[in-house]
């Protein structure tokens, strides 16, 4: 068989397999040009859900027309010049334009600042025009039209145009995240227009424009840095969840990614405070030496390979764990916000008028009697309760209990009442707290068995006869090297022969159990991660299923000094906003908020 060299036009399509995957793939690498050529403002337009058109305008520095020629040909690039370890654009195979004019319909229209004219190229289908004058604003506009019409086989793969376009506001939103300081505007006949006004240095600002203002309201910043690593950004509070990943963004160097590294380290820093199957909300950046990363793992420059992997992951759970442990705790808004839409009335069901007659409970009834006077020593709820329905009365604290005159200065507040026997009521200085005394005391009990657990070695059994399991030599030695920290936790292994491992004590916590399965797991985790957290995790989740079963349940009376005590431990307790099964353990109504429902304010 013959060898022969390719076309160039064959050369790109192959290329634009990789590179162009999709129109979102399209549009992300020219807004890549656009701020690499530092536009401050960058428009979006398109039709079709990108197949039809995709025009992307902005107000960089613009092409002069011998740069137009060079542009449309494959690696040539104005972002690297000799070094593929320092590397500091978006951009830099010189692959894309190329690409995209090899399977599209593919203009190019650009002036520099200082040019009386612009210029203009097109390519169709790789059949290059050439470059001719033409009028054009300061900046760049590249136009698309028909995508894949050149290669009618892909355009089977694409999903619907609505799909497609949003795919495209993806990117969009995610390069707004990155770029605060830029104006971004996507527009056209298949979707509605979406504005990210520039924010400048207030990346918050932009996030919220994205992410909405609840985001805002339920954000923690993180800052941290470790060795020369430095992580930025925000992530929510556990109780402000999502049902899909969707709200998550991770930046390397400006450079939006999906690596699963980070993923994986978000998954972990937020265990046992999220339920399963909810995603937290965040967006993280992290600065690091370019060196140290390698961005040209795959054309389409999603991917990117950290030189110390398990620095940026311990980096990542370390610093989201701490701002969880310092500001994590608070009750998200989006609970307040459902609780006022429970409260409030609908206008289609007004409630009936009250009177007298119908009302079960009348204390000013009494013929010739006056309306008592209350004192200002009656503040609490349960002063005005009214008698229960239930066979049993409802528990109202004694005259000899005792009684705060005014809402404490805590976080949570001062007990004032307890509801239907498992929510407790209290207020605090700007509004009212209602918490699930089973979910707060089921995380407390959880807590205090966790740190039981860590401060000092889990008790182990000794197996009768020592199980062997026969693993690959490089899993041995990652086992081995790890015996240390599994005897701490009640597992003792050591070396058997060449590929084998003896396992000679499990935990005690858990009983009869798969001990080969879970040094299988664990060797797998090593090699993954160079962590095993496995076993660990069994046994907190044994100590998660025993708090749960051991604490105060739900239909227990309580006192008022056991349910300020409860309050007073939930301040000091880290992750005491979520149960063990990551529901929130209490929801904080503030003062204005009341006052909306009765139209106060």
């Amino acid at each position: 068989m013959t060898i022969r060299q390719l076309s160039e036009t064959l050369i790109n399509q192959i290329a634009a397999g990789e590179v162009i995957e999709r129109p979102a793939s399209a549009a992300k690498e020219l807004i890549e040009n656009a701020l690499d050529a530092g536009a401050t403002r960058i428009e979006i337009a398109t039709a079709g859900g990108g197949k039809t058109l995709l025009r992307v305008t902005d107000n960089g520095g613009g092409m002069a027309p011998a740069d137009l020629e060079l542009a449309i040909r494959r690696h040539c690039t104005s972002k690297l010049d000799k070094d593929l370890t320092d590397i500091r654009t978006l951009g830099f195979r010189g692959e894309a334009l190329p690409s995209i004019g090899s399977v599209a319909r593919l203009s190019l229209l650009s002036r520099r600042a200082q040019a009386s004219e612009g210029a203009e190229i097109s390519v169709t289908g790789g059949r290059v025009e050439p470059v001719r004058p033409a009028a054009a604003n300061r900046g760049t506009v590249v136009e698309v039209r028909d995508l894949f019409f050149a290669t009618p086989a892909r355009l089977k793969f694409l999903k619907s145009e609505k799909a497609e376009a949003a795919a495209i506001s993806d990117v969009v939103r995610r390069m707004a995240i990155a770029f605060p300081h830029v104006r971004f505007v996507l527009s056209g006949s298949d979707r509605a227009t979406l504005e990210f006004p520039a924010t400048g240095s207030d990346r918050l600002a932009r996030i919220a424009q994205v992410l909405g203002r609840d985001f805002r309201d339920n954000a923690i910043e993180i800052d941290a840095a470790r060795e020369g690593v430095r992580l930025t950004g925000f992530a929510g509070v556990p109780t402000f969840n999502r049902g899909n990943s969707l709200n998550q963004f991770a930046f390397v160097n400006g450079r939006p990614v999906q690596d699963k590294l980070i993923w994986s380290a978000l998954r972990a820093a937020y265990a046992e405070t999220i339920p399963h199957g909810r995603y937290p909300v965040a967006v993280l950046s992290i600065e690091i030496d370019p060196a140290l990363v390698d961005v040209n793992v795959h054309p389409a420059k999603s991917d990117v390979r950290f030189r110390d992997p398990g620095l940026v992951r311990g980096l990542v759970i370390g610093a989201i764990r701490e701002a969880l442990a310092r500001e994590g705790d608070r009750a998200s808004t989006t609970g307040a916000s459902g609780l006022m839409r429970a409260f409030r009335p609908e206008a289609q069901h007004p409630p009936a008028p009250w009177s007298p007659a119908a009302s079960p409970y009348r204390p000013f009834e009494t013929a010739g009697a006056a309306a008592p006077h209350f004192s200002e020593r009656q503040t609490g709820f349960a002063d005005f309760a009214a008698p229960s329905a239930r066979s049993e009365p409802a528990y109202v604290p004694s005259p000899a209990a005792p009684r705060d005159e005014e809402p404490q200065r805590h976080p949570l507040g001062a007990a004032r009442a307890q509801l239907h026997e498992n929510y407790i009521v209290a207020q605090t200085e700007d509004g009212l707290v209602i918490v699930d005394q089973h979910a707060a005391h089921e995380r407390l009990v959880f807590e205090a068995m966790r740190n039981a657990l860590h401060a000092r070695p889990v008790a182990a059994q000794a197996l009768l006869i020592p199980e062997i399991v026969d693993l690959p030599e490089d899993d041995c030695d990652r086992l081995v090297s790890h015996a240390g920290e599994f005897s701490r936790l009640g597992l003792g292994i050591e070396r058997f022969g060449p590929g084998a491992v003896a396992i000679r004590e499990t935990p005690a916590m858990l009983g009869e159990m798969d001990a080969a399965g879970l040094v299988r797991q664990l060797a797998d985790e090593l090699a993954e991660w160079d962590t095993a957290s496995g076993l660990k995790n069994k046994l907190e989740y044994l100590a998660a299923t025993m708090a749960c079963h051991g604490s105060v349940r739900s239909g227990r009376r309580m006192r008022p000094e056991e349910m300020n005590a409860l309050l007073r431990q939930m301040e000091a307790t880290p992750g005491s906003g979520q149960c063990n099964h990551g529901r929130p353990t209490y929801i904080e109504l503030k003062l204005s908020d009341i006052e909306r429902l009765f139209g106060r304010s």
